[in-house]
């Protein structure tokens, strides 16, 4: 298996061929991304047999930024006839020396609006390929968690890529998305972006612990408050910065506390913030360095923040603001764990977390 395919969003297939690119480099694998604007999807073809599998070994899945889902690919099919698209499914695993058999199917699309035409069929389609799958000794007869994901996805009507992933390496999304319902009485639909992140970057069972009701947070430019409406949710007490107005509904449950002032100015008045969280759109270099001297003078012990990005050189300025950042704690004995993704709720920006650790050095 010589080929990876990962998951992006549309028109961002720059730069995640640029990152992948980078890490195949590190890991020195040799190889080249092939790249189709707005596909949704790249395809990086490596030039020895075997690596693709290294590269979704060792390439942690969580510290890719642009990719949404990461799978080897062990074969390519086209033109597959619609009486019988199932036998020549069969006929490609059949052909190989070696796939793993897996504990769950997948049968996606890019996210693009011509590929998610296909999804309806998709989902017809799984049923009987689960079926078939099971029956070659493909996918095991119950689905299971640690075992490797078996992925088709269908780029065209009758066109398909199928390969897998690692359960531990990969996303648990469908299509590497989670599925959120907007609330109805949320501000604004800014609020699905902090929530994506906490299913992101917060493993579910640590929630109780991290996400804990009565805990204080900071939201800067908080206005309308889609970012405070998620951490007034979940029992949380929040110091809201911006000039503007916040939501009546919030206000009204009195767990927020606003102030009309600027947030590159604000200082929390106790010692007492758990959570900090930003969306403000400003230069992402500025954002950066107001989050690292937070962290740096243990205003808070979490963050989660957007950069917004430029209309050109984007894989560029994050390289460079994160590395900033991680220099900028580094150098000022903070130690963490960082954690960055162009969400599916993101358009123009990424979303950074990081968490303040007291006896983990820092990577």
């Amino acid at each position: 298996m010589k080929q990876v395919m990962l998951y992006c969003r549309s028109g961002f297939e720059k730069e995640c061929a640029g990152e992948i690119q980078d890490r195949a480099n590190a890991l020195e694998v040799f190889g080249f991304p092939r790249v189709k604007n707005n596909s949704g999807y790249v395809l990086f073809e490596c030039y020895q047999a075997g690596d693709a599998d290294k590269l979704i070994r060792e390439i942690d899945f969580q510290s890719l930024i642009f990719a949404r889902q990461m799978f080897a690919i062990a074969s390519e099919l086209e033109s597959l006839p619609a009486d019988d698209r199932i036998t020549p499914l069969l006929e490609s695993l059949q052909e190989l020396e070696a796939f793993p058999r897996c504990g769950d199917l997948r049968i996606e699309t890019p996210d693009t609006n011509e590929a998610k035409e296909l999804l309806k069929f998709c989902r017809k389609f799984t049923v009987p390929v689960r079926q078939a799958m099971r029956g070659k000794g493909y996918l095991f007869n119950k689905e299971h968690s640690k075992k490797p994901v078996l992925h088709i996805c269908f780029v065209k009507p009758g066109h398909c890529f199928v390969g897998y992933s690692y359960a531990n390496n990969n996303s648990p999304f469908f299509m590497g998305i989670p599925r959120l319902k907007f609330p109805a009485d949320a501000p604004s639909r800014s609020t699905l972006k902090l929530e994506e992140a906490f299913h992101v970057f917060i493993p579910k069972e640590e929630w109780d612990t991290r996400l804990a009701s009565g805990m204080w947070g900071v939201d800067l430019g908080a206005c309308p408050g889609g970012w405070t409406y998620q951490l007034v949710r979940r029992s949380m007490f929040v110091h809201a910065v911006d000039n503007g107005m916040m939501a009546d509904s919030l206000m009204d449950t009195g767990q927020v506390k606003h102030h009309q002032e600027d947030g590159f100015k604000f200082e929390p008045p106790r010692k007492n913030v758990t959570w900090l969280v930003c969306d403000m759109v400003e230069k992402p270099s500025r954002v950066a360095q107001l989050m690292g001297e937070w962290l740096i003078r243990g205003w808070a012990k979490e963050t989660i923040f957007n950069l917004k990005l430029p209309m050109k050189g984007r894989y560029d300025e994050v390289l460079e603001d994160i590395e900033n950042l991680k220099y900028f704690l580094i150098e000022n004995k903070v130690k963490f764990k960082i954690q960055a993704k162009h969400l599916y709720h993101d358009r123009e920006e990424i979303t950074v977390h990081i968490q303040v650790l007291s006896n983990i050095s820092p990577h």
